[in-house]
């Protein structure tokens, strides 16, 4: 047998010996080590002089030694920490309140922690069983249909391995050579977007057919509100935010209230009162941030060099043309800026114009449940993308960050802990072992030939560019149905890597039609890992057809997701084209 069939042999047996339920890593490493045994076999040397074992020893030290793989610790320690911490509970019930008058409510409230909770985590099964015990039964109960109630749970907990920060990302990054904060900035808007499809999904079927939804009864639907707040309501005024102002300037009436804590205090006027403003904070600071970004730091930041001083060495060497960041924002800018500062305004009015004490309680419920958790997600993104500190960097500061909520909530003791700090060293145990194995694997199978006679193969076809992305995402997607996405990335993607710059296919691009492919991997029986996640906490008779029908049209979506993109590849590449340049 020729050596360019024993390394499509080798292809062929990893994909059936994983399918047989063998570990991936060791399997690698031995398929590796037996056929790159007969590729260096030489019979006048020792058979443990085989450079095989030579190969090994450094592919092992290469992964060792790779610096992106040392974030993947941290960030999968953050998510253990947050999900030990049981920190979601407040959360689904603020946000179930928030969207209490949207069709299919609880489905809603459901998508959107998990699209949250998957920032904040990272850990597919983590969300879905987590969100399989706190939100599965609420739905069944208030009369869901159980695809409706299975599929928003299991697609909606795999989006935390596509939208920053990811360990798939991470991976990718360390395969393919790329940069694991150009990635992330790439896969925020497509990861955004796929949850927004996902949702436009859920309550489009609401609303066509109502049956499947129902609207939640009064109690489920009821804001909680304190005694004293409808007698501050009857000495002030209806609007909350009018009636603290008030408060505030002529507090003699407020101090004659009684609350649950006593006599109601200056302190406590003023803590509603900045609780009621939240919402008017946050959009100004969004909106001062952007123009500080765009408007303000790059001329601060911009070097001037005086027109009359001349580059010595090189004078008609032309300088490389500036980012967008250092370029200055174009005219569309401030139209587009002026356009969304307006609609913010008109928004802002039409929601404080009702300011109740039901809507004032859903702000505190949400800033104090959401508000924590959100504020660290975006100082981890924040400081990686405006290159404030290194991918590592930010998961150390994100890894402290959920040790102090969970501190703070006073939910993680010395047990859950020490849970997820063994958690984290086994699932990162395993990823390196991984890395080993895919390693010493991709060497071998290079040197029998298997990957010259890939690429002879692929480019014989004559593909245009269009094909080829479409013929390599096609293969993907397939092998998502029997693999996960590890094996996908470590196993299968080093082989279309090195054609990308034939086809003139950006990598990065290329990379995140991945990461949204693979969102299918966990969505397509067999090995559809979501649906056994859920599987295990929900009620006996929830069947796994059940649960995989309910995944199947959210299949279809992300097929639809990933034209979009590539038809449109500026919502994959403009954030990184922008932050760090074309």
């Amino acid at each position: 047998m020729s050596d360019p069939a024993l390394g499509l042999l080798m292809l062929m047996l990893i994909v059936v010996v994983i399918m047989m339920g063998f570990p991936t890593a060791f399997t690698l490493m031995g398929l590796g080590i037996f056929f790159g045994f007969y590729a260096f076999y030489d019979p006048a040397q020792h058979w443990l002089d085989n450079r095989v074992f030579d190969l090994m020893v450094q592919r092992t030290y290469g992964a060792m030694t790779n610096d992106v793989l040392i974030s993947i610790p941290l960030f999968v320690l953050m998510g253990y920490v947050m999900e030990r911490g049981a920190l979601v509970d407040k959360m689904f019930y603020s946000i179930q309140l928030s969207f209490r008058r949207v069709p299919a409510s609880l489905a809603v409230a459901t998508l959107i922690v998990c699209t949250f909770w998957g920032i904040a985590s990272g850990l597919v099964g983590a969300v879905v069983v987590l969100m399989g015990v706190i939100a599965f039964n609420p739905m069944l109960r208030a009369g869901y249909d159980v695809k409706l109630s299975s599929g928003v749970i299991t697609a909606g907990g795999t989006l935390g391995i596509l939208i920053p920060p990811s360990v798939m990302i991470i991976v990718y990054a360390a395969v393919a050579g790329q940069s694991v904060v150009k990635l992330y900035a790439a896969a925020m808007f497509p990861g955004f977007f796929l949850a927004f499809l996902y949702l436009v999904y859920i309550v489009g079927w609401a609303m066509i057919n109502p049956k499947i939804a129902p609207p939640l009864p009064e109690e489920q639907t009821r804001v909680p509100v304190p005694a004293w707040m409808r007698e501050f309501q009857a000495a002030y005024s209806s609007n909350m935010l009018v009636g603290l102002g008030k408060a505030l300037l002529s507090p003699f009436k407020a101090r004659a209230i009684r609350t649950e804590d006593g006599q109601l205090n200056y302190w406590a006027l003023v803590k509603n009162f900045g609780a009621a403003l939240i919402p008017l904070a946050l959009s100004a600071g969004t909106l001062w941030l952007l123009w500080w970004y765009v408007v303000i730091h790059p001329q601060a930041t911009a070097e001037e060099v005086p027109a009359e001083l001349e580059q010595l060495g090189s004078p008609t060497v032309s300088a490389a043309p500036a980012a967008p960041t250092e370029a200055g924002p174009s005219t569309t800018f401030y139209i587009v800026f002026g356009v969304i500062a307006v609609v913010t305004a008109l928004m802002l009015f039409r929601y404080y114009r009702k300011m109740n004490a039901e809507r004032l309680e859903v702000v505190k419920l949400l800033s104090s449940s959401v508000m924590p958790l959100a504020v660290l997600t975006v100082i981890v993104l924040g400081v990686i993308l405006f290159g404030v500190t290194t991918a590592t960097e930010s998961a150390a500061v994100g890894a402290a960050g959920a040790f102090l909520l969970a501190f703070q909530a006073r939910t993680l003791n010395w047990k859950r802990t020490k849970e997820a700090v063994f958690l984290t060293a086994k699932t990162t145990a395993m990823v390196c072992w991984l890395f080993v194995g895919s390693a010493l694997f991709s060497a071998v199978f290079a040197i029998l030939g298997g990957q010259a006679l890939v690429e002879r193969w692929v480019l014989s076809l004559d593909l245009s560019p269009v094909q080829f992305m479409i013929l390599s995402q096609a293969i993907i997607f397939i092998l998502g149905w029997p693999l996960e996405w590890t094996e996908i990335i470590i196993i299968f993607v080093p082989i279309f890597l090195p054609l990308l710059k034939h086809f003139s296919i950006d990598p990065v691009l290329w990379g995140v039609l991945v990461f949204v492919n693979l969102q299918a991997a966990f969505l397509s029986p067999p090995v559809a890992m979501s649906a056994y996640y859920l599987k295990g906490v929900s009620p006996p008779h929830v069947t796994l057809s059940q649960i995989f029908a309910g995944m199947m049209p959210y299949m279809l979506i992300v097929i639809i997701c990933m034209i979009i993109m590539y038809l449109w590849p500026g919502m994959t590449l403009w954030l990184p084209n922008y932050l760090y340049g074309g």
